[in-house]
Order: structure tokens, then sequence, then C-alpha cells
């Protein structure tokens, strides 16, 4: 029997959670295309014939905006802490997306001067350079190359091996789509391989680690993503305020925070058409979880700048790191800058 903790990281998209998801057979964690969707880290435990796998999903690494972004970040790098087995996800979906053999020389100041590749300057390729640099160097890491299936010409796959085998000593590197069963249990059993001798750490019955609470923000946040577009997905988080059990019906009440009444406005749209969807939509895959019915009653309050309030995201449940050097390990993004505004009016 084989056993093992297996962190999941990457940038943002890249198919972690899906990947999580496919490994259980269970939608545990919330998928969507917005970036960032995952916020938190996530246990989910797969069970297998000959190995328990252990995987913890974990936020996108990426350049932070606010202190929710720092924390979502320090958040995924101290779940490598407990790992037995990194596992790396990237995509090939974004063109220049693909280090190319040149890849080990983008370290250097060199290649980022104009004679440095196109695959070499790609944000993409950066970003996986700079996030493949944070990995501990004792640890036993394999890449996984997510979404094949959207790559047309597929010997191009040969340079992208060669480019990530430059940058770290994967010991495995799996082309796949998270699409196909096939490809998901590929992956799977090269991770079981990796996976030291030993006794399963969890009953055969876990599967997460995560109160329902956890399940029914993140089930309604999901919506949001799904059902609203531009800035409001970002700008919002959950709040449970009540869970009352009755011998029929469990009742849930919870706040929608977001940060500009603009926002709110959206979010409940016409008539509160679009925050009735949200609960539909939300209570559905509530009743599926706690499998009973639900009454679902949604609010929408504008929390002016909660993202970088320390209270306010303590209180949702985006606790601080352990270390606070961890927050301060990737470098804030640029802050956005404000067009100038050119005057219309005439010279007199």
């Amino acid at each position: 029997m084989r056993f093992g903790t297996v962190t999941l990281v990457g940038r943002p998209n890249v198919g972690k959670s899906t990947l999580l998801n496919a490994a259980l057979g269970e939608n545990l964690a919330i998928v969507s295309s917005v970036p960032q969707t995952t916020r938190d880290t996530l246990l989910g435990v797969v069970q297998r014939p000959a190995a328990q796998i252990a995987f913890i999903d974990t936020p996108g690494l990426h350049r932070p905006r606010s202190e929710l972004g720092r924390r979502m970040n320090a958040a995924a790098l101290d779940a490598l802490r407990s790992a037995e087995l990194v596992v790396f996800m990237t995509d090939v979906a974004a063109p220049g997306a693909r280090p190319g053999p040149g890849a080990a020389a983008a370290n250097t100041a060199e290649a980022t001067g104009p004679d440095a590749t196109r695959a070499e300057r790609s944000p993409y390729q950066t970003a996986d350079r700079a996030l493949i640099a944070l990995l501990p160097k004792a640890v036993h890491a394999l890449l996984v190359i997510n979404k094949v299936d959207r790559l047309k010409d597929k010997s191009k796959l040969l340079g992208t091996i060669d480019g990530y085998s430059s940058l770290y000593p994967f010991e495995a590197i799996v082309p796949a789509s998270m699409r196909s069963p096939d490809d998901v249990e590929r992956v799977l059993t090269v991770i079981e391989q990796a996976l030291p001798e030993g006794a399963p750490a969890y009953d055969a019955e876990t599967l997460t680690n995560r109160p329902v609470t956890f399940f029914i923000q993140e089930y309604i946040r999901e919506q949001v993503l799904r059902q609203t577009t531009l800035e409001v997905p970002h700008a919002v988080a959950v709040g449970i305020d009540r869970i009352e059990h009755g011998p029929k019906l469990t009742r849930i009440a919870a706040t929608l925070h977001v940060e500009k009444p603009g926002q709110r406005k959206i979010l409940v749209g016409h008539a509160g058409a679009v925050i009735r969807e949200i609960g539909t939509a939300a209570r559905h895959r509530i009743e599926a979880l706690i499998e009973r019915r639900a009454h679902l009653e949604l609010f929408v309050r504008v929390t002016p700048r909660w993202r970088n309030a320390p209270r306010q995201l303590a209180e949702l449940g985006y606790t601080p790191p352990d270390d606070p050097k961890l927050t301060r390990v990737l470098a804030d993004a640029p802050a956005r800058r404000t067009p100038k505004r050119t005057s219309r009016r005439g010279k007199t």
C-alpha cells in the first residue's frame, strides 16, 4: 500500500481543481473560467486499490493586488511544506505558453534582451519559471502539462517538455488533458508510483476535512463566478449568517459582500433577477451536498475594500498564514494606472 500527501500548485486556471474533481469522481472543488477561482486549500482524499492519495488543491500562484491575494499565495506556499509529492501544473492553451529548449537561459539577464526567443519572453512561461524556482530543492515533483487537446501541432510538445526539463529535475513530465478520463487515470498512475509505501492516514470513507459551511459558501460563490462578469467575481466574498436545521427543511441565510455599489447593482440584477438565479442554482448544489431540502436567503452588502481589511478577511475565513514571510514571497502586481482625462474644451 502507498500513501502520500500530494500538493497541486501552479498558475491560476491551469486545471488543478479539475484534476482533483476528476480524481475524486466528485465535483468537490468549484471550477469556473475565471482566474483565481480557488481561494483556499482543499483536501481531497482519493482511494485507489493500492494507494491512498491525499490531494491538497491550492489557489493559483500569482502576483497579488490585495491582501486577499497575498493570503491566497501564502496558503499555497504553506501547503508545499507538508507534501511528500508536488504536482506542478501548467498548460499549453495560451499562445506563447511553451518554453522552448533555450528556456534555461531565460534565467539570465541576457534572455530578456532583444535576442531572447518569443517563448522565453512569454508572460506565461516567465510566470512558470518564477513559480518553479519557489519549489523546495529537496521536494519530489512531477509536471503535468494540461490542455494538450487544444494544441493542434502535437510535435511542439517536445520543445515544451525539453524546456521545462531544463528548469527543474522533475521525476516525470506528463502531457495530458483533464477532459480525458484516460489521461486523468494516467496521471494518477504516475502519482501513485511516485508515492512512498505506507499505511493510509485517513478512513476509507473520508473525502475531505472541510466542514459543510465551507462548501455552502463555495457553492454560492461558484454561481456568482458563473453568472457575473467583469470585476464582480473577484470582488465577492460569501459569509454564512445562520443555518437552521428543521425537521423537513434546512434554512440558510448568507451575505454576499462586494466592494462598490455598482457591483451590488450588477449582482442583484433588474428586479432581483440575477441574485435569484444565483440562489436557485446554489440551492440545488447545496441540497445535493446535505441530502435534504434547503431554503436559501441571499443578501448583498457593500463592504468597501474588504479584500484589504485584515479583520474582514479573518471574519470571512481568510486567515493569515502562521509564517508572515509567505505573504511577501511573490511581489505585488504593479498598481493599475488610471487614464488621464483629456479636456475637449477648445483653446481660447
